[in-house]
């Protein structure tokens, strides 16, 4: 897997570490839900887009989430491409869930916890505009839930300086390649390998305190 260039040798040594798991054959990229009753849409970019997948699946009402790029100009990026940096896009997520069983306020608590919201462009051992952060808010709801979380977040957080996540319109999103899709649970001893090594609990515990949920936890 490549990540960004300053964490290119590290990576290395943990993916040996972590020993060889074999490559998921590639299907198509997913298509996107049809729009439904008890159906709505969230996006999110918090850095690695396997780790912030990993957030939202398997929490009750949330039902389905998709890796991809958000945010750029390039019509159907590729994760080369994008993790130039050169695109726009940023590694994000995509969250279809269902309102009647969680709430969208929810949604932006686990997201919220789960990121640095105080570094730009980057996130832990990820630099670049890629790994920024940003809420896409789908209508004006949406917007006006995200910046009020936003303002309770500049007075709960634990590091200081500004709040640096945008909260911005969402666009057009361009799924991930098929093996980037549930990475956590296809290839777990890389993936945990590379959060590992990135030191992303270990600072998010620094900005947050032991109120942080966990991955995957029910909000």
């Amino acid at each position: 897997m490549r990540r960004s260039r300053s964490t290119c040798a590290l990576w290395g040594v943990l993916v040996l570490l972590a020993g060889l798991v074999s490559a998921a054959v590639a299907d198509p990229p997913p298509s996107p839900l049809p729009e439904s009753a008890g159906r709505a849409l969230a996006t999110f970019a918090g850095g690695c887009f396997w780790c912030m997948q990993s957030v939202f699946d398997g929490v009750p009402g949330v039902i389905k989430t998709t890796a991809g790029y958000t945010g750029g100009r390039t019509r159907n990026p590729t994760y080369e491409e994008v993790s130039e940096g050169n695109t726009g896009h940023a590694e994000s997520v995509e969250v279809v869930y269902d309102p009647a069983t969680i709430t969208y306020e929810k949604l932006l608590d686990l997201f919220w916890h789960n990121i640095d919201p105080v570094t730009p462009d980057a996130q832990f051992c990820d630099h670049g505009t890629q790994y920024r952060t940003a809420i896409f808010y789908h209508d004006e709801t949406q917007h006006r839930l995200a910046e009020a979380s936003k303002k309770m977040v500049e007075a709960s957080k634990k590091r200081p300086g500004p709040i640096v996540t945008q909260i911005v319109p969402a666009g057009e999103f361009w799924p991930a390649e098929d093996y980037h899709q549930g990475y956590h649970e296809k290839n777990p001893l890389r993936y945990n390998a590379y959060r590992w090594g990135c030191g992303r609990d270990a600072s998010l515990k620094e900005v947050w305190g032991d109120a942080a949920p966990a991955p995957g936890a029910t909000p």
